[in-house]
């Protein structure tokens, strides 16, 4: 039997996560260094935590020495994990010289080719890039290490960041951050049974 947070572990949305990533670098240009991308789509997530209560995708956040990280997203950055169809490799170039794209194929995509995401979702990322989109990749990380309660150093290691954590430094009361938590293992143990029938 999985425990819960191997549950939440193990339920990325791949192809959302890409989608997210791809909006990201449409709003940055089309090109990005890969610090900052993954610092903005943790932030998308929290963002998504602090106003729907769950993340969009999924993911496992973890602590890392440049900060917080979505480490299965991460992974899929640095080519460590395989792309499933309509995922990463769908939206986003390999990573070269620090810094990915949009995938050539991809350039000129409208709304409706973001079909995994909600209209309330694109306003998140939005509101994300509003606040954080300027910032250059060493200013988003420091911000993320100020700010990001949840983090905490793991002086050159990494170690989970258990979701319980990320609600209650959004904001969340301490038996919110319970009910949150017990709602996304449901959800999320849900959708691992009905992906594997």
């Amino acid at each position: 039997m999985l425990d819960a947070e191997h549950i939440l572990v193990r339920m990325l949305n791949q192809p959302k996560i890409a989608q997210i990533a791809a909006y990201m670098l449409s709003r940055g240009g089309g090109q990005m260094n890969v610090l900052k991308l993954t610092k903005l789509l943790y932030l998308s997530e929290r963002e998504a935590i602090t106003c729907f209560g769950s993340m969009m995708a999924g993911d496992s956040p973890h602590s890392m020495p440049e900060g917080p990280v979505l480490t299965q997203t991460l992974d899929l950055t640095n080519g460590a994990l395989d792309s499933v169809p309509g995922g990463w490799n769908n939206w986003v170039t390999d990573k070269a010289d620090y810094e990915v794209a949009l995938n050539p194929k991809k350039k000129g995509f409208d709304r409706d080719d973001l079909d995994e995401l909600s209209n309330a979702e694109i306003e998140v990322l939005d509101c994300v890039w509003k606040k954080f989109g300027h910032m250059e990749k060493y200013e988003i990380r420091d911000w993320t290490h100020k700010y990001c309660k949840e983090w905490e150093d793991p002086h050159g290691s990494s170690f989970p960041i258990p979701l319980e954590r990320i609600y209650k430094a959004v904001g969340y009361s301490n038996e919110q951050s319970k009910v949150l938590h017990n709602e996304a293992v449901a959800e999320k143990y849900l959708d691992r049974l009905f992906s594997e029938m």
